[in-house]
C-alpha cells in the first residue's frame, strides 16, 4: 500500500467544525439561559451540512456522494468480512457511507424542526410568525426536534464505534489519522482540489463560521430575535403593582389560570400565612385584571405549559405546580436557601424579566 491523499482540507475542516458545533449545541442545551447559543450553533451546523451536500455533488474524489458505496450487498460483504476484509476502500466504506448519508439527513431535519420549535414555542427567530397559530401544539414540535436530535446521537455513536473498530482491526490504513492530515495507506489516486472547489469551500465553511459569529454578536438579529412583548404593569394597573409588588415578586397574571387567581383572591386573609386583605374596590380591580390576563389568555410557553400541567386548576402556589417543579428539578435545594435567593418564590433573582410579564430563557441570570 502507498500513501494516498484522500481527505482534502475542506473535507477535514467540515468534519471537525461539524463535531465542534454539535458539541456546542449539545452543551448549550443543558441550560435554558444558553438557548441562544444552542440555536446559533444549530443553525451554523445546518449551513455546514448544506455545504457538505453541495460538496458531495461537486467536491473532489472520495468526498463526492458518487464515490460512496451504497449497495446493500457491498454493506453485507463488508460487515461479514470485517476481520479479514475481501476489499479495501480508499474513501468511505459501505457502513460509513450509510451512516454519513443518514447523519446529513438527520441534521437537516433536526435543524429544520429546531427552527420550527424555536419560532412556535419561544416566539423567536424567523418562524416566530407561526407562534400565534400553533402555540397550543408547541410540545409536538419540541418532541419532533428531540426525536431527530436523539437519532443523531445514535448515528454519531455508530460512527464513533465504527472508527474504533477500524482502528483496532485495520490500524495500518490510518483511517483516524487521515482526518487530521488527509492521508491514508491504500491503493488509489490522490484527491485534487480545483479553484472552483476551493471557492465553494471558502463560501460554505466561511458562511457557517460567519453565521455563528453574527448570531452571537448582533443582539436581537432576525435569526434569534424575540417577539414576546414586555408589559408596563405600573401603567396598566397601578393598584396591582402597589398592592402585590410591595411584599413580593410581581408575578405576571399569565402565570396562573383563572381558577387559581379566583382561589387566591378569595382568601387573602390567609395569604400564605399572612393577612393580605384589601378594601373592596382594590380587591375587585386586581381580581378583574388577573382574570382578564390569566394564563388562558396568553400564548407564551410558560402560560401554555402551566395550564397543560395543572390538573387542579385552583392551585395557588406557583412553586408547587408540576410545571414549576419540572423546570427547576435540577436546581439544588441549597441554591434556594442561599442568602441571595432565600426562597423558591423569589423568582426575580434569576428571572430578570418576570416583572415585565415575560420569562425569556436568555434573560435568566446565573446565581
Amino acid at each position: 500500500m502507498k500513501r494516498v491523499y484522500v481527505w482534502t482540507l475542506p473535507t477535514r475542516l467540515f468534519h471537525w467544525l461539524f463535531v465542534s458545533l454539535i458539541l456546542i449545541s449539545w452543551i448549550a442545551s443543558l441550560e435554558d439561559r444558553w438557548l441562544s447559543l444552542h440555536v446559533a450553533a444549530g443553525m451554523a451546523a445546518g449551513v455546514l451540512v448544506v455545504f457538505r451536500i453541495v460538496w458531495g455533488i461537486i467536491g473532489p474524489k472520495y468526498s463526492r456522494f458518487g464515490d460512496f458505496t451504497l449497495r446493500f450487498d457491498a454493506l453485507k460483504e463488508y460487515l461479514m468480512t470485517l476481520l479479514n476484509p475481501s476489499r479495501h476502500y480508499v474513501g468511505h466504506n459501505p457502513a460509513a457511507s450509510y451512516v454519513m448519508i443518514a447523519m446529513l439527513l438527520t441534521v437537516v431535519l433536526a435543524v429544520i424542526s429546531g427552527i420550527f420549535a424555536y419560532g412556535i414555542q419561544e416566539n423567536r427567530g424567523i418562524l416566530a410568525f407561526l407562534h400565534s397559530g400553533y402555540f397550543q401544539e408547541m410540545k409536538v414540535f419540541e418532541e419532533v426536534h428531540e426525536f431527530f436530535v436523539n437519532l443523531l446521537w445514535i448515528l454519531i455513536a455508530a460512527h464513533v464505534g465504527g472508527v474504533i473498530v477500524d482502528r483496532m482491526l485495520h490500524k495500518e490504513e490510518r483511517t483516524l489519522p487521515s482526518m487530521i492530515d488527509g492521508h491514508k495507506n491504500s491503493e488509489g489516486e490522490s484527491a485534487v482540489l480545483t479553484v472552483p472547489q476551493k471557492t465553494v469551500a471558502l463560501i460554505g465553511i466561511g458562511g457557517a463560521i460567519g453565521l455563528l459569529i453574527y448570531t452571537l454578536s448582533v443582539p436581537n438579529n432576525p435569526l434569534i430575535a424575540g417577539h414576546n412583548q414586555k408589559v408596563a404593569y405600573e401603567q396598566e394597573n397601578p393598584v396591582f403593582v402597589n398592592e402585590c409588588a410591595s411584599c413580593h415578586t410581581l408575578y405576571p397574571p399569565t402565570l396562573l389560570p383563572k381558577e387559581s387567581w379566583s382561589a387566591l383572591m378569595g382568601d387573602l386573609s390567609n395569604h400564605f400565612g399572612d393577612d393580605a386583605s384589601l378594601d373592596p374596590a382594590d380587591h375587585q380591580t386586581i381580581l378583574a385584571y388577573l382574570l382578564a390576563h390569566s394564563a388562558e389568555t396568553s400564548t407564551q410557553e410558560m402560560s401554555v405549559k402551566m395550564v397543560q400541567s395543572l390538573q387542579k386548576r385552583d392551585m395557588i402556589a406557583i412553586t408547587q405546580t408540576p410545571f414549576w417543579k419540572k423546570r427547576h428539578k435540577n436546581i439544588a435545594a441549597d441554591v434556594f436557601a442561599s442568602e441571595k435567593v432565600k426562597s423558591r418564590a423569589n423568582c426575580k433573582v434569576c428571572h430578570s424579566d418576570i416583572e415585565q410579564g415575560t420569562i425569556e430563557d436568555n434573560a435568566i441570570k446565573a446565581i
